[in-house]
Protein backbone atom coordinates (compact mmCIF):
# COMPACT_ATOMS: atom_id res chain seq x y z
CA UNK A 1 0.00 0.00 0.00
CA UNK A 2 1.17 3.48 -0.74
CA UNK A 3 1.77 6.20 1.81
CA UNK A 4 -1.32 8.09 0.68
CA UNK A 5 -3.56 5.09 1.35
CA UNK A 6 -2.10 4.68 4.82
CA UNK A 7 -2.71 8.37 5.46
CA UNK A 8 -6.36 8.07 4.40
CA UNK A 9 -6.82 5.01 6.64
CA UNK A 10 -5.27 6.87 9.58
CA UNK A 11 -7.59 9.83 9.03
CA UNK A 12 -10.65 7.57 8.90
CA UNK A 13 -9.50 5.74 12.04
CA UNK A 14 -8.97 9.06 13.85
CA UNK A 15 -12.51 10.17 12.98
CA UNK A 16 -14.10 6.86 13.95
CA UNK A 17 -12.20 6.35 17.20
CA UNK A 18 -12.20 9.92 18.40
CA UNK A 19 -9.60 11.73 20.50
CA UNK A 20 -10.31 9.75 23.70
CA UNK A 21 -9.68 6.23 22.34
CA UNK A 22 -7.09 7.06 19.67
CA UNK A 23 -4.00 6.97 21.98
CA UNK A 24 -5.07 3.60 23.42
CA UNK A 25 -5.49 2.04 19.96
CA UNK A 26 -2.24 3.60 18.70
CA UNK A 27 -0.44 1.97 21.63
CA UNK A 28 -2.09 -1.41 20.85
CA UNK A 29 -1.05 -1.07 17.20
CA UNK A 30 2.54 -0.37 18.26
CA UNK A 31 2.57 -3.45 20.49
CA UNK A 32 1.13 -5.54 17.64
CA UNK A 33 3.80 -4.34 15.19
CA UNK A 34 6.59 -5.05 17.71
CA UNK A 35 5.21 -8.55 18.35
CA UNK A 36 4.96 -9.31 14.63
CA UNK A 37 8.52 -8.13 14.09
CA UNK A 38 9.68 -10.29 17.00
CA UNK A 39 7.85 -13.34 15.57
CA UNK A 40 9.46 -12.78 12.16
CA UNK A 41 12.94 -12.41 13.68
CA UNK A 42 12.47 -15.58 15.76
CA UNK A 43 11.30 -17.51 12.70
CA UNK A 44 14.31 -16.28 10.70
CA UNK A 45 16.72 -17.30 13.47
CA UNK A 46 15.07 -20.71 13.82
CA UNK A 47 15.39 -21.31 10.06
CA UNK A 48 19.04 -20.24 10.20
CA UNK A 49 19.67 -22.69 13.05
CA UNK A 50 17.86 -25.60 11.39
CA UNK A 51 19.24 -25.07 7.88
CA UNK A 52 22.72 -24.04 8.90
CA UNK A 53 24.07 -20.52 8.58
CA UNK A 54 26.07 -21.19 5.39
CA UNK A 55 23.07 -22.66 3.53
CA UNK A 56 20.71 -19.97 4.81
CA UNK A 57 23.05 -17.18 3.68
CA UNK A 58 23.49 -18.70 0.19
CA UNK A 59 19.77 -18.65 -0.63
CA UNK A 60 18.66 -15.77 -2.84
CA UNK A 61 15.49 -14.77 -0.97
CA UNK A 62 14.58 -12.09 -3.54
CA UNK A 63 14.30 -14.80 -6.18
CA UNK A 64 11.72 -16.65 -4.06
CA UNK A 65 9.55 -13.58 -3.49
CA UNK A 66 6.10 -14.34 -4.95
CA UNK A 67 5.70 -10.71 -6.01
CA UNK A 68 8.54 -11.27 -8.50
CA UNK A 69 6.63 -13.92 -10.46
CA UNK A 70 5.11 -12.96 -13.77
CA UNK A 71 2.65 -15.61 -15.00
CA UNK A 72 3.39 -14.75 -18.63
CA UNK A 73 7.11 -15.32 -18.09
CA UNK A 74 6.50 -18.59 -16.26
CA UNK A 75 4.33 -19.91 -19.08
CA UNK A 76 6.75 -18.71 -21.75
CA UNK A 77 9.68 -20.38 -19.95
CA UNK A 78 7.70 -23.60 -19.53
CA UNK A 79 6.79 -23.70 -23.22
CA UNK A 80 10.27 -22.86 -24.48
CA UNK A 81 12.17 -25.02 -21.96
CA UNK A 82 11.32 -28.46 -23.30
CA UNK A 83 13.98 -30.84 -21.99
CA UNK A 84 12.48 -34.02 -23.40
CA UNK A 85 12.64 -34.61 -27.10
CA UNK A 86 9.40 -35.82 -28.68
CA UNK A 87 9.31 -39.41 -29.86
CA UNK A 88 8.89 -39.37 -33.64
CA UNK A 89 8.71 -42.65 -35.45
CA UNK A 90 9.81 -42.20 -39.05
CA UNK A 91 8.24 -44.49 -41.62
CA UNK A 92 10.53 -47.15 -42.92
CA UNK A 93 11.99 -46.89 -46.40
CA UNK A 94 9.92 -49.80 -47.68
CA UNK A 95 6.69 -48.15 -46.47
CA UNK A 96 7.59 -44.89 -48.23
CA UNK A 97 8.47 -46.73 -51.45
CA UNK A 98 5.20 -48.68 -51.32
CA UNK A 99 3.23 -45.46 -50.88
CA UNK A 100 5.08 -43.87 -53.81
CA UNK A 101 4.39 -46.88 -56.05
CA UNK A 102 0.71 -46.86 -55.11
CA UNK A 103 0.46 -43.16 -55.95
CA UNK A 104 2.13 -43.75 -59.31
CA UNK A 105 -0.19 -46.63 -60.15
CA UNK A 106 -3.24 -44.52 -59.36
CA UNK A 107 -1.76 -41.57 -61.28
CA UNK A 108 -1.26 -39.25 -58.30
CA UNK A 109 2.49 -38.81 -58.56
CA UNK A 110 2.27 -35.01 -58.20
CA UNK A 111 0.01 -35.20 -55.13
CA UNK A 112 1.70 -35.50 -51.75
CA UNK A 113 0.75 -38.72 -50.04
CA UNK A 114 0.45 -39.30 -46.33
CA UNK A 115 2.99 -41.86 -45.15
CA UNK A 116 1.55 -45.02 -43.67
CA UNK A 117 1.88 -45.35 -39.90
CA UNK A 118 4.91 -47.30 -38.73
CA UNK A 119 4.26 -50.87 -37.64
CA UNK A 120 5.68 -52.26 -34.42
CA UNK A 121 7.79 -55.36 -34.54
CA UNK A 122 7.16 -58.24 -32.16
CA UNK A 123 8.14 -57.31 -28.61
CA UNK A 124 8.52 -53.59 -29.41
CA UNK A 125 6.68 -51.24 -27.09
CA UNK A 126 4.60 -48.36 -28.49
CA UNK A 127 5.74 -44.81 -27.74
CA UNK A 128 4.43 -43.54 -24.41
CA UNK A 129 3.79 -39.91 -23.58
CA UNK A 130 3.95 -39.53 -19.79
CA UNK A 131 2.59 -35.96 -19.93
CA UNK A 132 -0.55 -37.01 -21.82
CA UNK A 133 -1.81 -39.37 -19.12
Amino acid sequence: MSFEKWLVLAAIAAMLLGPQRLPLYAEKLGVLVRNLRSYADNARERMRDEMGAEVFDEIDWKKLDPRQYDPRRIIRDALLDDDSEPVVSAPSASTAEAAGEAATVVGLSSVATKPAPARLTDGERPPFDSEAT
